[in-house]
């Protein structure tokens, strides 16, 4: 018996050590990308209500992947947003390989086993949620879980989160108090966010820019490129449409 007990035992820990290895990298799938679009699976907004109630995990994720996006996002908030964390099991079991983003309100550190349970490789931390000795906490944390995480600021004030080397910056066009969208916030933060971030090293590589919310045209896209973006979050651009993946084809297309 005591044997048989030891092989559980090792075999438990294999299965730990993988699930704690490093995930498909968003970071990298946004580099390596020509339009580094993260597609957005997202069904409801607290300002707008239900986007696409009816909308499927197990079939939308995947079109966004068969139709150029090069990672996703996951809305697993229920009371708000309309999501779960099944929603990202389901994505997978679909079939979906490129990298996830949950994306929820992250407090506490048992969001972060939340996301490495369901699958995964990104997790999103909101400045304005958060103190930065708490963004910090969780940061370290996300990434011993192995986790990359994007860290979303909004304003001039919110740049100093940045400093904690996070593997995304994201730029939240926005507000999340009035829920007004301004595209000219990401813009405007760019120049400032990158001297906050200081110059690249081997052991200290860049943060990826993303410039989140309230992107609807491809122009915009070009524009934000030339900004010094690489990750533009788009979601319900997309959703709105009838078919969301055949959405982002076109959008691509026209980049």
């Amino acid at each position: 018996m005591k044997d048989i007990l030891q092989k559980i035992i090792a075999t438990k820990q294999q299965e730990l050590e993988h699930m704690r290895q490093k995930k498909v990298s968003i970071r990298e799938a946004l580099l390596a990308s020509d339009t580094g679009i993260i597609a957005e699976f997202k069904r409801r907004s607290p300002s707008k209500g239900w986007i696409k109630e009816e909308g499927k995990a197990c079939e939308i994720p995947l079109s966004y992947q068969k139709n150029g996006a090069a990672a996703l996002s996951i809305l697993t908030d229920k009371q708000y947003f309309g999501g779960h964390d099944r929603f990202i099991m389901e994505a997978c079991q679909s079939g979906v390989t490129i990298p996830v983003l949950y994306k929820n309100f992250v407090i506490d550190e048992m969001q972060l086993y939340e996301a490495l349970l369901c699958g995964a490789s990104a997790v999103l931390l909101i400045a304005a949620c958060l103190s930065v000795q708490q963004c910090s906490a969780l940061l370290k944390k996300a990434h011993a879980l192995g986790l990359e995480v994007l860290l979303e600021m909004h304003d001039e004030h919110e740049l100093e989160y940045a400093e904690l080397e996070p593997d995304l910056c994201g730029i939240n066009n926005r507000h999340l108090g009035s829920f007004v969208t301004d595209v000219e916030t990401s813009y405007r933060l760019a120049e400032r966010l990158r001297s906050v971030c200081g110059s690249a090293t081997t052991t200290n590589p860049a943060p990826v820019l993303v410039s989140e919310s309230g992107i609807s045209n491809p122009q915009t896209v070009r524009e934000l490129r030339e900004a010094g973006f690489r990750g533009f979050l788009i979601g319900e651009t997309f959703m709105r449409e009838p078919q969301p993946g055949l959405a982002l084809k076109e959008f691509i297309a026209k980049i």
